[in-house]
């Protein structure tokens, strides 16, 4: 067996962030009420201020960390690295400056690193939650952090 990459399962039941900038907010209130049937089915976090509005508007329950900002993003970020968010839609506003943009990157990045299905705009995460996949558990591959420690220690 490659022991570079260890096998991770996203479950039947996904783990999933909701996060969305202020100009797309609207747009993801819209589509958590158009999605609610299916979303109900699942775990559901997201950064403070779009995680309240989904609950506010839609009823649905939705772990709320910090408003991007304030550290959401990076804190959203660590719950990926611990295997604890499976699935990432995030409506980013590409027309408006973020001052929080590199938490933003950094975010996306560990979604790279780690192989979590993400979502940056309403369809892909239109395409995202209607895929068949959304109802079975789905094995993916990511690289053996630990041997690659021990692979780096061991040369430096």
């Amino acid at each position: 067996m490659d022991n570079d990459f260890i096998t991770m399962t996203i479950g039947k039941q996904k783990n999933i962030a909701l996060i969305a900038h202020d100009g797309k907010k609207e747009q993801m209130m819209e589509w958590c009420e158009k999605n609610k049937h299916i979303l109900q089915k699942h775990f559901l976090c997201g950064t403070g201020t779009t995680a309240r509005m989904i609950t506010d508007r839609t009823g649905l329950p939705v772990k709320g960390y910090n408003s991007g900002p304030l550290g959401g993003d990076q804190q959203v970020g660590a719950k990926i690295v611990e295997g604890k968010i499976d699935f990432v839609i995030f409506f980013s506003d590409p027309l408006s400056a973020q001052p929080h943009d590199p938490d933003v990157k950094a975010l996306l990045r560990i979604a790279q690193v780690y192989d979590i299905p993400i979502a940056n705009n309403l369809s892909s995460a239109d395409f995202m939650i209607n895929s068949s996949l959304m109802n079975e558990s789905y094995d993916h591959k990511i690289i053996n952090f630990h041997k690659n420690i021990n692979d780096r220690a061991n040369t430096l």
